[in-house]
């Protein structure tokens, strides 16, 4: 009986250190998974963010983006998405910096929002 209950004990610990290895590395994967899309999703916001500051004369500093907030919410369909800002700074006559923000739900782009700044043609002339 003794041999028996000892052999219970060693399959129950072993099968719960099973299940803790499975529990971590689907953490661990779960992560890695969520760090590289947000890698990407970052990668192709900058890209937009790159287009736009040149369709607006203007130029992105440090090639950069800042995460600034990371929440859940709803898309324009009603479906639960990660909502995603970013900080960056650009710059319409190479001697100031501007502050901008770049919105985007789930991969898509949402909204561009720049600090007033001096327009490039036009030094002095707040935009």
């Amino acid at each position: 009986m003794e041999a028996f209950l000892l052999h219970c004990f060693f399959v129950i610990r072993k099968s719960t250190m099973s299940l803790n290895f499975i529990f971590w590395s689907t953490c661990v994967a779960g992560l890695v998974s969520f760090w590289w899309q947000s890698d990407k999703i970052k990668s192709m916001a900058l890209a937009q963010v790159l287009q736009y500051c040149q369709q607006q004369q203007l130029q992105l500093l440090d090639q950069t983006m800042v995460l600034k907030g990371l929440r859940l919410g709803r898309n324009d369909s009603g479906i639960l998405q990660i909502q995603r800002r970013y900080a960056f700074e650009f710059t319409s006559t190479g001697e100031e910096r501007y502050a901008g923000l770049v919105e985007l739900s789930g991969s898509k782009l949402r909204h561009i929002e720049l600090a007033p700044h001096i327009l490039p043609e036009e030094r002095g002339r707040l935009h």
